[in-house]
């Protein structure tokens, strides 16, 4: 069933004043037991749309492609379902504060890595550490930003953003090895809603031979899901991995192997599950859209997503440094219009810059997401904007966004009289660099999916200081004091009530600076061959691997 709007509200219960997360709550009854491999066997092949921009490194992985794979082949300390609910059949036993400051992590007994070596709460503080560490380079390395200490692990630089020394540690204060099933972590303020977000695979361990040879890792890498690598990744190409026997999990994997099949066009992946030479692939291209549905049948897959599509502005060119700029093309685009004619009226224009799929989104709160040509071009005027250059529109090729990023090109020159030219030569590993290194000159696609349940989670990662490249993915460079201390007020509250409304007042100043142009709501969507059966596609936009079984 085609789904207009999507409502579930997934962090209800993710700030009491002291929590708990126990493995006695949650997980699915109808699974198989942990302890073992599944019982099934054969092997299947998913899509992937670009190799992944970086070796396969949990702390370093911060993109879709990768994270397929990466969630295939890791477990954390909880895990999240299909809807994005935590879950807690993870490594932890538990996690508990009493002040929402100092956390205690219990892991469970019995978890190994794909070598056969444990996991230990060493595993977590090390991979912690060297993900926060500045000289590392890890993408992921944000999310330890509110733990005592990550300061210190930050190499210092001057006004020009070079680094002019050495950090002055290289380890953070606030974690605390206890003995091999424990650690503590203390943070820089409270942050109720901590294990919501230690299921994002930035907080996955890694082994000892990680650190043996960090740059060899991530071409066969060893993680502690229900996937391993027994091969290495050849770029361009995939790998296929196995299932891992001795997984400790409660959902282990059904095939005896996944084959992870890289693809440059995501029309090409379409066609090859047509003729049965690709078993999933776990997105459409737009002129599929009206089809799908009666070519596949219940092999169609169509579910609530996270994902949120906008235009990112380059804050830090002198063309898009005026608000008022920013404000008037994002009302030159008929949002409506182009998702009826590319998308088939599936993606849901976008008003705000929170998902529906959250508890803190507010219906229309983005004003200058609404059409008003008038407006709009009564703003270029007012900014001095020089129409008679053409704005640069960026994207990343061979994942379908052709059509829809000329549209609005289209519509900018038909609404406020500024011609345009598309950039769409480079696919997504060699895109997302270039956004880190303020190399574009106009708006850019990206797309956003939450890596926990928490509408925090659509701010900070992409608009605070914090999480400027390469510590974050803050690629329109945008920064605002009062945006950083409203985030912080929001995650040092005591509740769900209190947060959200830190997190809205924070959304309110974007609203008003429109660092990015808001554009999608996404649906999930994917199709799957005869051969495959319980495929499911997440909020997220990943596909479950473990689950699938072979017909």
């Amino acid at each position: 069933m085609r789904l207009s709007k999507r409502t579930a509200a997934l962090i209800a219960t993710g700030l009491s004043g002291a929590m708990v997360l126990s493995a006695c709550g949650g997980g699915d009854d109808s699974g198989s037991g942990g302890g073992g491999g599944g019982e099934g066997g054969g092997t299947f092949s998913i899509a992937l749309y670009s190799d992944p921009e970086n070796p396969l490194v949990p702390g370093n992985t911060t993109e879709s492609e990768g994270a397929q794979v990466v969630r295939s082949l890791w477990t954390g300390l909880v895990e999240y379902a299909a809807d994005g609910s935590v879950e807690y059949t993870g490594v932890a036993e538990s996690i508990d504060s009493e002040d929402n400051t100092t956390w205690t992590v219990t892991l469970k007994d019995g978890w190994t890595f794909h070598d056969g070596t444990p996991v230990t709460a060493r595993s977590f503080v090390d991979a912690w550490n060297y993900t926060a560490y500045s000289p590392n380079a890890q993408g992921g390395s944000y999310f330890f930003s509110n733990i005592q200490g990550y300061d210190e692990l930050q190499a210092p630089t001057d006004d020009a953003g070079t680094i002019t020394g050495d950090p002055v540690a290289q380890e953070m204060s606030g974690l605390q090895v206890v003995d091999d099933q424990t650690f503590t972590v203390t943070l820089a303020s409270p942050f109720a809603q901590f294990p919501v977000t230690v299921g994002y695979s930035a907080f996955y361990p890694l082994p000892e031979s990680f650190f043996e040879d960090p740059d060899g890792f991530g071409a066969q890498p060893v993680g502690n899901g229900p996937l391993q690598a027994t091969e290495e990744f050849v770029q361009g190409q995939g790998f296929t991995v196995t299932r891992y026997d001795d997984y400790a999990g409660e959902q282990p994997a059904q095939a005896e192997s996944v084959e992870f099949r890289v693809y440059t066009d995501i029309n090409t992946a379409y066609t090859d599950v047509q003729a049965g030479n690709l078993d999933v692939a776990p997105d459409l291209p737009p002129d599929a859209i009206t089809s799908v549905e009666a070519e596949f049948g219940d092999r169609y897959l169509e579910a609530p997503s996270s994902g949120f599509t906008y235009l990112g502005y380059p804050t830090y060119d002198e063309r898009f440094a005026d608000p008022r700029v920013r404000q008037a093309l994002s009302m030159a685009i008929d949002r409506q219009a182009i998702s009826d004619a590319i998308f088939a009226g599936s993606n849901e224009p976008a008003d705000s810059f929170i998902a529906p799929v959250v508890d803190g989104y507010r219906d229309g709160a983005c004003t200058y997401c609404v059409l008003d040509v008038e407006r709009a071009n009564q703003l270029l005027d007012e900014a001095g904007f020089d129409r008679s250059q053409p704005v640069e529109l960026w994207f990343n090729a061979g994942a379908g966004h052709d059509a829809w990023v000329e549209a609005v090109g289209n519509q900018l020159r038909e609404n406020v009289g500024i011609e345009y030219s598309l950039r769409g030569d480079l696919d997504f590993a060699q895109y997302l660099p270039l956004l880190d290194e303020r190399g574009v000159t106009g708006p850019f696609r990206l797309g956003w999916s939450m890596d926990y349940p928490s509408p925090q989670n659509y701010l900070e990662p992409l608009y605070s200081a914090a999480a400027l490249p390469p510590a974050g993915s803050n690629t329109t460079f945008y920064t605002n004091p009062e945006f950083d201390a409203l985030i912080q007020q929001g995650n040092s509250a005591a509740s769900n009530e209190e947060a959200i409304g830190f997190y809205q007042q924070a959304e309110d100043l974007l609203l008003e600076d429109m660092p990015s142009i808001p554009m999608f709501f996404d649906l999930e969507q994917a199709v799957h061959s005869e051969a495959v059966s319980d495929v499911v596609i997440d909020v997220f936009g990943d596909i479950d691997a473990a689950a699938v079984t072979i017909n």
